[in-house]
C-alpha cells in the first residue's frame, strides 16, 4: 500500500506526520527544481513552519522536463518520507508542505498561471548550477534561455502579474552559486532585456531576489532506500527522500511581501549572506568535489569511503584549512575551523551512502565557485594551493574520461567541448586552454606558470 493522504493514519507512532491541516492551506511558494534536496531542506522547512502556526505556505514543484518527480509524489498527494540517517539510528517523519508536481514541459500554462495566481508569493530555485543558462563568462546564454527555461516561465508569469495588477515576487534562489540572488537577478535582467524591457523595469522595481546559502548533504535515493522506509514505514514512498541531521539555510532578509517564519525552525535571516555562502562553496563544496574526482580514481564510491583514505583526507583538510578558510572574511557568529572539523566528520557519516559520481555531475559549472575563486584570492597573496591543484588535475583527467570504464560516461553540460579540447590540445595545451589567457575559466583564475608546472607535473605523475 502506497503513502497518501488516505493511508496516512497507518503510519506507526514512530514517524512523524504533519502537524496541521494540510486541506485548508493555500499554496504561497512556487518551486522550480523538485528534487531530493528542495524536498530534503527548504519543503522540510517550510512544512515545520507551517506546524507552529503559518498559513497558506503550501508549495506547488515545477520540474522542468522530467515528470519522475510527479509521477513519484502526485499519487502520494505531495506526501513523502524524509529520513533522517546517522550511524546511531535513523528518525523519519512525513513532511506535508508540497501540495502537487507541475511538469512544465506537458502543462507550461498551469506553471505560468500558478505565478500568476494572486495567493503566490515566493518563487523559490533549485535547478542546480546549469539551469541558470549561463555562458563560459557568465553572462546569460541566450540560446539556452529561450529552451524551456526558468525565464521563459517567470517571464510570462510576471507579465500577467502586472496586467492583473498584481503585487510582484521575491525570487530566492537556493543554489550554489555565489551571490545567488544577484546572479538570477542580473540574468534575469539580462533575458528581458532581450525580450520585454517595460517588464524589466517592473520587476526591478516590483520583485526582490535574496541571496541565501543552503546546506544538508542529500544522496540520491536508491531501491534499498525506499525498501528499508517500506518496512519502517509499513507504506511504500516512491518519493522518499534520506539526509543527515545536519540543516543549515541563511537567507538575506529582502523580502517583496510576506514569507514563512523560516526562523522559527533554525532558519537565519541575516542583512549579509556572503560569509556564509563562501565557506559553503569553497569549505564544504570544494572539498565535496576533490573527494569526488580523487575518490573515484582510487576506486571509492562513497563520500565515507573517500574521506577515510589515508592518501585523500590530508589533501581535504589542507583544503579546507590552508587553502580555503584564510579566503573567508568570517562573519562573527562564524567559527570557521569548528565548521571544517565539523564538515570532516559530517563527510565520515556511513549511514548516508553519499555517492561520488552524483557530486562528480557537472564539473564545469560547479569548480568555478568551488575552486577557482580560491585560487585566484591566493594568487593575490602569492599562495599556492597544492591541494586543489592536485584536486584540479584529477577532475582533468576526470572529463577527459579516465573513469569512464568503472563509473561511466562524463556528466557535463560542457563534457564534448572539454573533450574535444583534450583531443585537440592534449596534456600540455589542455591546461592553457582552460586556465591560461583567454582560456574557458579564466576569467574567474588565470593560472601562473608555477600552477601550470604543478598542473603538468600531477597530469604525469598519475598517467606513468
Amino acid at each position: 500500500m502506497r503513502l497518501s493522504s488516505e493511508t496516512l493514519s497507518r503510519l506507526p507512532e514512530s514517524v512523524a506526520r504533519p502537524g496541521y491541516d494540510r486541506a485548508a492551506q493555500a499554496a504561497g511558494i512556487v518551486h522550480f527544481g523538485i528534487g531530493a534536496f528542495h524536498r530534503a531542506h527548504q519543503a522540510w522547512y517550510t512544512d515545520r513552519a507551517m506546524a507552529k502556526g503559518d498559513r497558506d505556505w503550501g508549495i506547488v514543484g515545477v520540474s522542468l522536463r522530467s515528470a519522475n518527480v510527479a509521477r513519484q509524489l502526485n499519487p502520494q498527494d505531495g506526501l513523502y518520507t524524509l529520513t533522517e540517517c546517522s550511524a546511531e539510528r535513523n528518525r523519519m517523519r512525513v513532511v506535508g508542505s508540497i501540495q502537487r508536481v507541475i511538469v512544465a514541459s506537458e502543462d507550461p500554462e498551469a506553471v505560468i498561471a500558478q505565478i500568476a495566481a494572486p495567493e503566490t508569493r515566493i518563487v523559490t530555485f533549485t535547478v542546480t548550477e546549469k539551469g541558470y543558462c549561463r555562458a563560459a563568462d557568465g553572462s546569460l546564454d541566450p540560446f539556452l534561455a529561450h529552451h524551456g527555461s526558468i525565464y521563459a516561465f517567470l517571464e510570462a508569469g510576471l507579465r500577467r502579474r502586472r496586467d492583473q495588477g498584481l503585487p510582484g515576487l521575491t525570487l530566492l534562489s537556493c543554489d550554489n552559486l555565489a551571490l545567488n540572488g544577484r546572479q538570477l537577478e542580473r540574468l534575469m535582467g539580462e533575458y528581458l532585456a532581450l525580450k520585454d524591457a517595460d517588464l524589466r523595469a517592473w520587476v526591478a522595481a516590483e520583485c526582490t531576489f535574496p541571496c541565501a546559502m543552503i546546506d544538508r548533504i542529500v544522496p540520491a535515493t536508491t531501491a534499498a532506500d525506499r525498501k528499508m522506509v517500506a518496512t519502517l514505514a509499513r507504506l511504500d514512498d516512491d518519493g522518499a527522500v534520506m539526509t543527515e541531521p545536519f540543516s543549515q539555510w541563511v537567507i538575506e532578509d529582502k523580502f517583496a511581501g510576506a514569507r514563512p517564519q523560516w526562523e522559527n525552525v533554525g532558519a537565519e535571516l541575516v542583512s549579509d549572506v556572503a560569509p556564509y555562502e563562501a565557506a559553503k562553496l569553497r569549505m564544504l563544496n570544494g572539498a565535496h568535489s576533490a573527494l569526488a574526482y580523487l575518490g573515484l580514481e582510487h576506486g571509492h564510491a562513497f563520500v565515507h569511503q573517500a574521506v577515510g583514505d589515508p592518501a585523500i583526507r590530508p589533501l581535504i583538510e589542507r583544503l579546507m584549512h590552508d587553502e580555503a578558510q584564510p579566503t573567508i572574511k568570517a562573519a562573527p557568529s562564524q567559527d570557521l575551523q569548528a565548521y571544517a572539523d565539523a564538515l570532516l566528520a559530517r563527510f565520515a557519516n556511513p549511514a548516508l551512502q553519499h555517492r561520488l559520481i552524483q557530486i562528480a555531475m557537472d564539473g564545469s559549472q560547479k569548480i568555478p565557485q568551488r575552486w577557482l575563486e580560491t585560487l585566484a584570492a591566493n594568487q593575490a597573496k602569492d599562495k599556492q594551493c597544492p591541494a586543489i591543484l592536485t584536486a584540479l588535475a584529477a577532475w582533468l583527467r576526470h572529463v577527459r574520461g579516465d573513469n569512464a570504464a568503472k563509473w561511466g560516461p562524463v556528466d557535463d553540460p560542457m563534457a564534448v567541448r572539454l573533450a574535444d579540447i583534450w583531443r585537440e590540445q592534449g596534456m600540455e595545451g589542455t591546461p592553457r586552454a582552460l586556465f591560461g589567457e583567454g582560456g574557458l575559466f579564466a576569467k574567474t583564475w588565470q593560472a601562473s606558470e608555477a600552477d601550470f608546472a604543478a598542473l603538468a607535473e600531477r597530469l604525469a605523475r598519475a598517467t606513468a
